[in-house]
């Protein structure tokens, strides 16, 4: 069985007991999450949320790239969140991530250089900060009320990163 066919397997057995209730494409809780997409991180469990009541922004170190920008305007700007969380984690592989080297790796091999940055980082808790500045400084956002975590993989608490 090929992974898109055992998707679609666990998939018709959760569309069979599918209630979508009250939901709405407006969160319930009116918050916008950004997370690092690591697979370790159950956002709704960790945070106590549950389906419906937040919007989910995951990337590579959950970084607050322009895109996650875009993504939290839409979430504020038509769909009425207005609180944001930060949530970076310990033993990310964004830790020390050799971006100079990977950029060259990959203009090697395909000839492009990415002109994206990876957004690395040495510090879990000091990128929170720079993350939470980007949002303080961010035009485009209605409401900049931001609280940033960093959770831990090995116990499972989230730790309060102070501004």
């Amino acid at each position: 069985m090929t992974i898109a066919e055992e998707l679609l397997a666990a998939n018709a057995e959760y569309a069979a007991s599918f209630d979508s209730g009250a939901l709405t494409k407006e969160p319930a809780r009116h918050v916008a999450v950004v997370a690092c997409m690591d697979a370790r991180l159950d956002v709704f469990a960790m945070l106590g949320l549950d389906l419906g009541e937040c919007h989910v922004i995951r990337n590579a170190g959950g970084a607050v790239t322009d895109d996650a920008i875009r993504s939290i305007t839409v979430s504020q700007r038509f769909l009425n969140t207005t609180e944001i969380v930060l949530v970076h984690h310990t033993d990310c592989g964004m830790l020390t991530f050799p971006e100079e080297r990977v950029k060259q790796e990959i203009q090697a091999e395909t000839g492009v250089r990415p002109a994206f940055s990876f957004d690395g980082f040495s510090d879990a808790e000091a990128d929170v900060r720079q993350s939470m500045a980007r949002i303080e400084h961010s035009p485009f956002l209605l409401h900049r009320s931001v609280t940033g975590f960093v959770y831990d993989v090995d116990t499972g608490r989230l730790n309060l990163v102070e501004p």
